[in-house]
């Protein structure tokens, strides 16, 4: 389990990819502010969604994703609040979506997770075998010079 800022970081799935995952779960609070457009508000997830389904194509697991729904006032009042944007979703291992909330109630999801088909997957598209790991010491650096 990636508890919500881990969501947008590939290392973070790869790593418990590494330590023997079957699945990555992402509970996770995100969303909105009235101020944002509905451009802004849907790029914010379509970025949100993509992200969560390349960690599945890139690890070969299923990936669950799952965010609250409806707004919180900000208590120091310094905004109106967030407006969480729910769409919880089950990917498979080659990111396609398996199950998928809505964005305006609570919900519990049901998808069937094949283990089997994660293993298929990951034959088909070895790309968590293949990586070429004798180049990945710059990843421990914050910046490379």
């Amino acid at each position: 389990v990636l508890i919500c800022w881990d969501q947008w970081y590939p290392e973070a799935a790869r790593l418990m990819t590494l330590k023997g995952a079957d699945i990555l779960i992402y509970p996770t609070a995100i969303g909105w502010f009235d101020s944002d457009t509905q451009e802004e508000k849907q790029r914010q997830l379509d970025a949100w969604i993509t992200m969560q389904r390349s960690h599945a194509i890139a690890n070969g697991l299923p990936v669950l994703s799952c965010n609250r729904v409806g707004f919180e006032a900000d208590s120091s009042g310094v905004m109106d609040g967030i407006h969480f944007w729910g769409n919880s979703f089950i990917a498979g291992a080659q990111g396609e979506i398996l199950a998928c909330a809505n964005h305006q109630n609570e919900e519990i999801l049901y998808g069937d997770i094949d283990h089997s088909r994660t293993k298929a997957v990951r034959d088909i598209w070895p790309f968590l075998r293949d990586r070429r790991i004798d180049g990945y010491e710059n990843l421990l650096k914050r910046y490379c010079d």
